[in-house]
């Protein structure tokens, strides 16, 4: 099994989602970035863009956000985004 890290996705006004997962991908003012568990502590600017969050067994969701921050510690990560609409997978079977 996996390390997994916590995921908060908190929009202004409601949480988006909240679980475990083994990576979250933001594109922040200083590029792109990649959290992983044991992470070093942080705070960053997100800006407009795609945050990916993939889970444990190779899937993976993804939300449209138009700014906000990011914070991580060595166990968490949360964002809150001024709004967080869900991306529909490309490629995803019913």
């Amino acid at each position: 099994m996996a390390k997994l890290i916590q995921v908060e996705l908190v929009a202004v006004e409601e949480k988006v989602w909240s679980g475990q997962a083994e990576m979250l991908i933001a594109r922040t003012t200083e590029g792109e970035l990649g959290v992983l568990p044991s992470h070093a502590p942080m705070l960053g600017q997100i800006v407009p863009g795609t945050v990916r969050i993939k889970l444990e067994g190779g899937e993976e969701l993804a939300y449209e956000v138009d700014g906000g921050f990011l914070s991580v510690t060595g166990e968490s990560v949360t964002v809150l985004a001024e709004s967080a609409t869900p991306v529909a997978a490309a490629g995803s079977r019913h």
